[in-house]
């Protein structure tokens, strides 16, 4: 696809997403532990291994929702990938989870799932935001992460996991696996409590063609001067990572969000542009357009997008500062418009009358530590290039 096919692509997937939203016992390491992730257009990938003998994968890191998943054989229904599917035949520690047991029972309720199998194997069906989906059989195996400080993988065995034999992406979008790094109890982060429920990534431009590190517990805490910090709200029943926004400054005017909700934004590293409530969306759109000028020449690309032509000559991109409770973060241009051609770029901030959304792009180049127990989201500006 062209990087105008994309970039819409990650527009729709965004605004779904957005739309869809608003409707085991692990080894004690004291090792490093962390891995890789990858830019792969509008997600990110991390490098995980599973099974025994291992088998290395990539798979998306969503913040979002909570359950890992692999694509399994047999796959009557699979997404593209190039490398094989994983088989649980032949890995000595898989061992699927019957219906009777906690993890098949936290599982969301979803078109009459859980149910059992022949075998009173636990049979999921978990879908997105996007409106992609994952079905197939509830298991325990083992999952590994590189090599540690000491050079050895850590390894974290009975961790459970989705075998998908039935799995649909839309708009574009290809998983071949996912790890959820929510807070339900299926997620990665709270199956690897042991370590510490402390996360942290730097996401760098999508157009980096290198790793970066993630990584988990102690390891994870960032600190140093430009460290913010804001409150982590929590919902009984939600995987998310709620905020609150208090509002946006564009150049020199500040729109401040009314919003009255504890949490009216979460954060999303499985969501590509940031989603806003549509009425303070205008307002910032209309302050872009001001500080740009009104002699640029615009263009839509939608109903919904902002584009700007003739872009390379633009000279009055303006500062662009959100406002989270506690924490002010600047962002750069690239946080905030994104080139689908060598001259053409576009806002990737859109609205919604849904869940707002803080994505993944307005991330890139800031490190940025998730600390559970703390209950707080913390920020740094970074090069995550040079991570």
């Amino acid at each position: 696809m062209t990087h105008s096919e994309r970039f819409q692509n990650a527009a729709v997937r965004s605004r779904v997403r957005a739309n869809r939203f608003g409707q085991s016992s692990m080894a004690e390491t004291s090792e490093l532990v962390e891995t890789d992730i990858f830019p792969n257009e509008a997600n990110y990938l991390m490098k995980i291994s599973i099974g025994t003998p291992p088998v290395e994968r990539w798979a998306t890191a969503d913040t979002g929702s909570d359950l890992i998943w692999f694509q399994c054989s047999p796959c009557p229904q699979c997404n593209p990938q190039n490398e094989p599917l994983f088989d649980p035949k032949s890995s000595s520690t898989y061992v699927t989870l019957p219906c009777t047991s906690n993890p098949c029972e936290v599982l969301p309720r979803n078109n009459g799932y859980p149910i059992c199998g022949t075998s009173n194997e636990c049979t999921y069906y978990y879908s997105y935001g996007d409106e992609s989906y994952t079905m197939g059989e509830l298991a325990n195996e083992s999952i590994s992460f590189g090599a540690s400080g000491s050079g050895q993988p850590v390894s974290f065995p009975n961790t459970v996991f989705g075998c998908g034999h039935n799995n649909n992406a839309t708009d574009g979008d290809s998983d071949t696996g996912l790890v959820g790094f929510g807070q339900g109890a299926l997620s990665l982060v709270s199956q690897m409590a042991e370590v510490g429920r402390r996360f942290s990534y730097c996401f760098p431009p999508m157009s980096y063609q290198s790793t970066t590190k993630l990584r988990f517990g102690d390891e994870a805490t960032i600190s140093g001067n430009g460290v913010v910090s804001t409150p982590l709200i929590t919902r009984h029943g939600s995987p998310y990572y709620f905020l609150n926004l208090e509002g946006m400054t564009v150049g020199d005017q500040k729109v401040s969000l009314t919003s009255q909700r504890n949490g009216n934004m979460f954060i999303d590293s499985g969501t590509t542009f940031t989603m806003l409530p549509s009425s303070f969306y205008d307002q910032v759109e209309a302050s872009v357009r001001k500080a740009i000028g009104a002699g640029e020449l615009i263009e839509r690309n939608s109903d919904k997008d902002l584009c700007y032509k003739n872009a390379n000559s633009i000279k009055n991109i303006p500062n662009f500062v959100v406002h989270f409770k506690g924490a002010d973060l600047s962002l750069k241009p690239q946080n905030f418009f994104r080139f689908i051609s060598d001259n053409v770029m576009c806002f990737t901030m859109n609205p919604t009358k849904r869940l707002p959304i803080y994505g993944n792009l307005a991330q890139i180049d800031f490190e940025v530590e998730h600390d559970l127990d703390q209950k707080k989201i913390s920020f740094a500006p970074a090069d995550c290039t040079k991570q």
